[in-house]
């Protein structure tokens, strides 16, 4: 038996479910649909399976934009937008589907 913790995470599965559906998407539109449909995580969490994930191939980064906007932080908020890597595996849950058909178009 290995030692140390297990290289697969329900909540990275989960977040590679809703890329599939999505196609692509950015941290937190993906942490709504998330907590819409899964048990609640926190945004920290997501983040670091979306960072996990591109270090372990099921994750790319498409692309990053920067957004004006009058944020608290400040004027510019920056968006890395997500797709499925060569090593993802999705099995097509259903209740993604049906959620995101509902609710994104």
């Amino acid at each position: 038996m290995r030692r140390g913790r297990p290289v697969g995470s329900v909540v990275r599965q989960n977040i590679l479910e809703i890329l599939d559906v999505l196609g692509r998407g950015h941290g937190y539109q993906i942490y709504k649909i998330y907590r819409e449909l899964f048990p609640k995580v926190t945004l920290r969490v997501i983040y670091y399976h979306l960072k996990k994930g591109v270090s372990l191939g099921e994750l790319e980064v498409e692309k990053v934009e920067k957004e004006r906007g009058d944020y608290s932080w400040g004027s510019e908020a920056e968006k890395i937008y997500y797709k499925l890597g060569p090593r993802a595996h999705v099995t097509g849950d259903e209740r993604v589907k049906n959620y995101i058909e509902v609710h994104q178009r």
